[in-house]
């Protein structure tokens, strides 16, 4: 892709998720949410592969889908109560709606069935983009809209994707998939404690952010989207497996590692707040996402030879990637732990 062109779509995504994130008036916010989702539609597509542009197609569909949805929430709302702002979303049919229709955008559980199979279709920079910077316009909203939702509305959507996520990426071979499964799993976990404490919310999205970003550009680096391929890369590049198998068991939340602290503070969180029941399910559907993480780390390094792999060797070409935001984000990743007293500190 010519790299004006580029920087043009770049630029769109930023103005995109900044006009939301600015907005105070539906309108603005629902303007900021299509330009992010008609600049990112050139990325996807750009290597004219089939699968790309039917990754494309179905993300064109489901964004337009949700965006007509918030649309449609926001002008009943303004119809019924003769309000635009978006902190007094006050009708319920219209809360409701809004809620689903951002949760269609963010692909949360039950409406989460796009999101694997978009994910799959796209290159590694691509789904990056996807699994990070697009979720943070919809967000947003969200921490806006809280003191209107209905809580058991969202306690449903964070229990339900926190399960899913646990339970899809079971038997997946495919590295994105279970990226996108992990994906939904994390934001399960920020729904669900949005009504009580949307700093912790903000919090977990960061940490997200930073591990799923680790994890993508790693995979990027050792050029691998498949777990037979991973278990090559041992290898090739032995620093590289063994900071990825920490990324990994940091994304399934184990101390001392970065992961851990969202989790830690959520579930402290839903106990202060009386929900044991519900702390317990979530920390019970970690454990289906540590599963599938540990046996990414299983195939990547106790799986050496003598074993013979099926995969055809991949070219051992001298890398030219820059590996800056690699570095950042694998030190952030597996490093952020004992600054909790202070993120606590600034959340109460």
């Amino acid at each position: 892709m010519n790299p004006y062109v580029l920087a043009v779509f770049l630029f769109s995504l930023g103005l995109g998720t900044t006009l939301t994130f600015a907005s105070s008036h539906w309108l603005l916010a629902w303007m900021g949410l299509e330009i992010n989702t008609l600049a990112i539609i050139p990325l996807m597509a750009q290597h004219h592969h089939p699968r790309a542009v039917e990754a494309t197609t179905k993300y064109f569909l489901t964004q337009a889908t949700a965006a007509a949805t918030i649309l449609f929430a926001s002008t009943t709302n303004a119809w019924l109560m003769g309000e635009w702002s978006i902190t007094h979303l006050s009708h319920p049919i219209a809360t409701t709606m809004a809620m689903m229709g951002l949760a269609l955008k963010l692909g949360l559980a039950p409406l989460h069935f796009w999101l694997p199979e978009v994910l799959q279709g796209l290159d590694l920079t691509t789904g990056l983009i996807m699994s990070t910077w697009q979720k943070l316009a919809p967000f947003a909203l969200l921490i806006q809209m809280t003191h209107s939702m209905d809580p058991t509305l969202l306690t449903v959507l964070g229990v339900s994707s926190t399960l899913i996520g646990g339970w899809g990426g079971l038997n997946q071979t495919q590295l994105r998939k279970i990226l996108a499964y992990s994906s939904i799993a994390h934001l399960g976990w920020m729904i669900i404690i949005i009504q009580f404490a949307p700093q912790l919310t903000l919090l977990t999205l960061g940490t997200y952010v930073i591990m799923t970003s680790a994890a993508f550009l790693t995979f990027k680096a050792a050029m691998t989207t498949k777990i037979n391929t991973l278990a090559l890369t041992w290898s090739k590049n032995p620093i590289l497996t063994t900071t990825t198998a920490l990324i990994l068991l940091s994304l399934g939340g184990l101390p001392p590692l970065t992961g851990f602290m969202p989790k830690w503070l959520i579930l402290q969180e839903l106990t202060k707040q009386g929900l044991p029941l519900i702390a317990t399910l979530v920390a019970l559907s970690a454990l289906l996402s540590l599963y599938f993480y540990l046996r990414l780390c299983y195939s990547m390094t106790l799986t050496i030879s003598p074993n013979t792999n099926n995969s055809i060797t991949p070219w051992r070409l001298p890398s030219t990637q820059t590996t800056l935001l690699l570095t950042v984000s694998t030190i952030a990743t597996l490093t952020l732990l004992p600054i909790t007293p202070a993120i606590m500190a600034l959340t109460h």
